[in-house]
């Protein structure tokens, strides 16, 4: 499902114009980085939380030159499902190999 869809089926459900739902959900995402480029998480009830995960240094490998590097610790944008979230997929959502 691409942002299109999104909106597709928000203006289908609640028969607003899909310009105006396209600005509600760029102004959502907006808001949900602005935080987290602050340094706060994002908790949706029933849904899940945006949050910040730090990754510590480590020592990797460049393989075209055959050199170890240095990773300096970063911090990396996360999410996790609410348990309400994931029990609705572990019970509706058919595995498939």
């Amino acid at each position: 499902m691409t942002k299109a869809d999104i909106v597709n089926s928000i203006s289908n459900k609640i028969g607003l114009e899909k310009s105006e739902i396209q600005k509600v959900v760029e102004v959502f995402m907006d808001d949900i980085k602005t935080a987290m480029a602050k340094g706060d998480n994002v908790y949706l009830r029933g849904f899940g939380t945006f949050l910040i995960k730090k990754r510590a240094a480590k020592t990797g490998r460049n393989i075209s030159k055959n050199t170890a590097i240095k990773i300096p610790a970063h911090n990396v944008p996360a999410f996790k499902p609410s348990k309400s979230f994931v029990d609705n997929i572990k019970t509706n959502v058919k595995v498939t190999n």
